[in-house]
């Protein structure tokens, strides 16, 4: 069973930054992508940015574009989202996810990111 385990959340001032890491294990599938979501409290999960490994490419919210880079490593099963230029509406518990090639989802335990203004 795959497990993911996210660091690096914490209380920032905006226009600060940010680097979340993600690391997987228990793989018994491939990997298709790797990404993160987000919850505001209130709000529901929205989507932040994924990479694919198949094309190495990756993907962004409009919201976070220009502001937010993806990166990761499929043979060391990590993923990490670099979070520049924080505003307070970046505050939410983000949460990694990783789609194996069933598709099946798998969700980290979430961590917070507080963005003061």
């Amino acid at each position: 069973q795959v497990q993911l385990v996210e660091s690096g959340g914490g209380l920032v001032q905006a226009g600060g930054s940010l680097r979340l890491s993600c690391a997987a294990s228990g793989r018994t599938f491939s990997s298709y992508t790797m990404g993160w979501f987000r919850q505001a409290s209130g709000k529901e999960r929205e989507f932040v940015a994924r990479i694919s490994w198949s094309s190495a490419t990756a993907y962004y919210a409009d919201s976070v574009k220009g502001r937010f880079t993806i990166s990761g490593d499929n043979a060391k099963n990590t993923v990490c989202l670099q979070m520049n230029s924080l505003k307070a509406e970046d505050t939410a518990v983000y949460y990694c996810y990783e789609d194996d090639t069933l598709h099946r989802r798998t969700w980290g335990q979430g961590t917070q990111v507080s963005v003061s203004s």
